[in-house]
């Protein structure tokens, strides 16, 4: 999926606003507006209507609302959903969208989507892991409106579904071209910038470093953890440290493409994250390629079921065949950027089309014997890691809870805990 070209030039002002901005203060949230008539009872907390301009549907066409964790502009994450909104209102017929940006996770997340609800959208997307719980609780006042959580575990069998994607198969990819192009540098140590130590971003590093392996066998990969996904400033600094401690490739699992222009910077390599165009507008000289969503091939089947009458809420978790995730530089008509060694890219494109072809898995990934990064056998030969394992769920056997073999760090407690 790619977006139009002057909002391609909307993007990058916005993203280049931000990493000059990024030695100083976070960007602010929109300015207070006034609040409608409709309060929330006493006993909850003041509306969001107090703090954020709450969109308005359109009659007679199915109407859908995105909750974001970071600004549309940060080239990542939320650029990349935006894109998948985009995509939503030109592809399916009759359908309105709107979003709320930078909304912070927890309580006030709950305010927005609640205020969504009472405004009478027809399907509430919430676009960040935090947004679980305060979008289970809304989901059950309004058993009429349709709610998708992503990234999440929860759901219901009425009305709040939640979806994810295969993002690991990328990363594995990802993970054979930063260890080739560290293995031809002569300097075998890689980075990965890991915002929360959480089920998904752990899998993901996982995910990196087995795939490191199979072209640098002695690489290792360095782990910052900044817990957040989305802030510039700290992005930026976790990049220079792993650089300061000399890290050849930067690979960032958080919300901007600054780590890749930070990485540019000292004449290293960078890999981004979840926008296609992250390599476009960071660094496409020293930027190898990047892992990315398209998320409109979700929204548009989801908001055609509602249409039809038939969608019915789920776990889905979409796999590389079916277009939810991509790998920039690897796809049908594109070309690796020039920082990729040659002999790797016929060995990532090949496994690449297995992924499409349903031939190698995430199941195939993690498949044992696998030994964590204390050399300890956590998959044993013959074992393949169940989807409960993968994403940390109760019930699992290997819950995803360690790290992998190659990997220099430790899984560090959740703030609070």
């Amino acid at each position: 999926m790619r977006c139009n070209r002057a909002w391609n030039l909307v993007a990058l002002a916005t993203v280049v606003a931000l990493w000059l901005a990024a030695c100083g203060p976070q960007p602010a949230v929109p300015a207070p507006t006034t609040a409608p008539a409709t309060q929330a009872p006493a006993t909850q907390a003041p509306p969001a209507e107090g703090k954020y301009q709450i969109p308005d549907i359109v009659p007679g066409k199915t109407n859908v609302a995105f909750v974001y964790v970071g600004p549309i502009g940060d080239g990542g994450w939320t650029y990349a959903h935006d894109l998948g909104r985009k995509y939503l209102e030109q592809n399916v017929p009759n359908v309105h969208t709107a979003y709320i940006e930078s909304v912070a996770e927890g309580a006030e997340s709950e305010q927005v989507i609640r205020s969504l609800a009472r405004k009478g959208f027809d399907l509430i997307v919430t676009t960040s892991f935090g947004f679980m719980d305060p979008t289970e609780t809304v989901a059950r006042e309004f058993p009429n409106v349709k709610f998708l959580h992503i990234s999440g575990f929860k759901k219901n069998d009425t009305n709040f579904g939640n979806a994810f994607g295969a993002m690991e198969d990328m990363k594995y990819l990802a993970g054979m071209i930063a260890g080739a192009r560290a293995k031809a540098d002569g300097n075998p140590k890689i980075g990965y910038i890991a915002p929360w130590p959480i089920a998904e971003v752990i899998r993901l590093g996982n995910a990196i470093a087995l795939g490191m392996k199979q072209t640098c066998p002695e690489c290792t990969m360095e782990v910052r953890w900044i817990f957040t996904w989305f802030d510039p400033t700290k992005e930026r600094e976790a990049a220079l440290s792993l650089l300061d401690a000399g890290a050849d490739v930067i690979i960032t699992g958080a919300d901007t493409p600054g780590p890749v222009k930070a990485a540019g910077e000292r004449g290293k390599w960078g890999i981004g994250y979840d926008s296609i165009n992250a390599c476009e507008i960071s660094d496409p000289k020293h930027c190898l390629t990047t892992p990315y969503w398209n998320w409109g091939v979700l929204y548009a089947q989801v908001v055609k079921e509602i249409q039809a009458g038939t969608w019915k809420p789920s776990a889905w978790y979409g796999d590389a065949d079916t277009g939810v995730v991509g790998l920039y530089g690897f796809e049908e008509g594109q070309t690796p950027p020039e920082g990729v060694p040659a002999d790797v890219i016929p060995l990532v494109r090949q496994k690449l089309a297995d992924m499409r072809a349903g031939k190698f898995t995430r199941f195939d990934i993690f498949s044992g014997p696998i030994k964590d990064n204390k050399g300890n056998i956590v998959v044993p030969e013959g074992v393949k890691l169940t989807q409960a394992d993968l994403e940390g769920l109760e019930g699992c056997t290997i819950c995803m809870n360690w790290l992998a073999e190659g990997t220099v760090g430790e899984i560090p407690p959740m703030p609070g805990q």
